[in-house]
């Protein structure tokens, strides 16, 4: 094992390299891990159980001061084994009753992925017209690393935290003031994709006429974007305006005639406007036969 420190507190052993750069300070990452005692072959934490292991942002998620400086070391897809003294663990005193005191414990972590969210959080620290003074690649990348966090939360199912990034990344894009035309092209392309994704989020929060707005805001930016045809479509179906939908739908499959999500949602949306139309002519029906007394 490699003496990490070069005081043999933290030791550590690569079982599968990782590629990239390793994590910055501050990063939030996203971690399996499981703690052991020295011998011992059963964890006493794991979250290995965990289909989607939580985001921990270091220097405030992660309390072990070894831990934390281990997972420093490491790359993207790296899997690690670290020893760590008590020094860099519970200390003398353990943590009882699963850590008894002076515990040598050993961490076996797997480093799915992290995003540097130290950026995100130096950037948005700072007021509105130093932010401007920033260079836009700079912008573009915090604004990545929200949309990159919105994601995760999407996946996981959180679809009012992916929209909180989302929206917060917008936001950012909003307040740039642009200096050339450039810069202004930058800008809305970083947008297209936000738009897109509140707009799937919205539809996830049943809150179609909000989806509707992104997506007309999307369609604003490019006209015949597929996806921003297909998600005003689908909003306009969850609003039952199913003439709107089929439009939209209709000018989506034009651009992607092979689409199956496209042609599945145009035969979903022509069997509920038929199925509308039949309980229309029922109810008109019923009516007349009210009003003649039958």
């Amino acid at each position: 094992m490699n003496d990490v420190l070069g005081d043999g507190g933290i030791l550590k052993e690569v079982v599968q390299s990782g590629e990239g750069p390793p994590v910055p300070e501050n990063a939030s990452v996203l971690i399996h891990y499981s703690g052991f005692l020295e011998y011992s072959d059963r964890p006493f934490e794991t979250t290995t159980h965990f289909k989607y292991p939580r985001m921990m942002k270091l220097g405030r998620d992660v309390t072990l001061a070894g831990l934390e400086m281990g997972l420093l070391t490491m790359r993207k897809g790296e899997f690690a084994r670290f020893l760590f003294q008590p020094r860099y663990a519970y200390g003398d005193m353990g943590c009882p009753p699963l850590i008894p005191a002076a515990a040598v414990i050993l961490y076996e972590i797997q480093m799915l992925d992290f995003l540097d969210s130290g950026q995100v959080d130096n950037f948005i620290a700072m007021s509105p017209e130093k932010q401007n003074t920033v260079p836009l690649a700079t912008l573009l990348e915090v604004v990545g690393t929200l949309r990159s966090f919105g994601n995760r939360c999407f996946n996981q199912s959180r679809y009012d935290n992916a929209k909180d990034r989302y929206k917060q990344a917008t936001m950012l894009l909003g307040n740039r003031e642009t200096q050339s035309a450039d810069e202004t092209a930058a800008i809305t392309a970083a947008l297209l994709p936000l738009y897109l994704n509140l707009s799937l989020a919205e539809l996830r929060l049943d809150s179609p006429r909000k989806a509707l707005r992104y997506g007309s805001k999307a369609l604003e930016i490019d006209a015949a974007n597929a996806k921003a045809l297909f998600r005003c479509g689908q909003a306009y179906l969850e609003l039952h305006e199913y003439e709107s939908a089929h439009g939209y739908l209709i000018t989506a499959q034009a651009k992607k005639p092979f689409d199956s999500d496209i042609n599945n949602l145009l035969r979903k949306v022509a069997i509920c406007h038929r199925d509308s139309l039949d309980k229309q002519k029922d109810m008109c029906s019923k009516m007349f036969r009210d009003l003649r007394g039958e």
